[in-house]
């Protein structure tokens, strides 16, 4: 069971390996989206957005409900924004640690 759940999670995280689908993530943030808004939002091509949601969603990242032709994307649990938002934080806390860091050095 315990490597199970390490497989699943490792998948998951090679699905948010990807700085487009973390700007999808984000784009979903404030709830769902057409394709056609992300698409507009991120300024990249819709066959391009429509290929990471389509990884997203196979990976129970986002959910989907059509409404006549469109199709609405949004974050299937809102833990995963959280996680994203958590990792930024330590992200900018080492970026943080390495400025200073490199002005110490620069000063020595």
């Amino acid at each position: 069971m315990k490597n199970e759940l390490f497989k699943l999670q490792s998948e998951i995280c090679k699905t948010m390996a990807n700085p487009k689908r973390l700007e999808i993530i984000y784009a979903l943030k404030s709830g769902e989206r057409t394709a056609g808004e992300i698409t507009e939002s991120l300024g990249v091509s819709k066959a391009n957005v429509s290929q990471h949601l389509a990884v997203l969603k196979a990976c129970g990242v986002v959910s989907t409900r059509r409404e006549g032709v469109n199709i609405h994307y949004k974050i299937s649990n809102p833990k995963i924004i959280e996680a994203c938002a958590l990792m930024r934080e330590v992200l900018i806390e080492q970026l943080e640690e390495r400025e200073k860091l490199i002005k110490t050095l620069k000063t020595v």
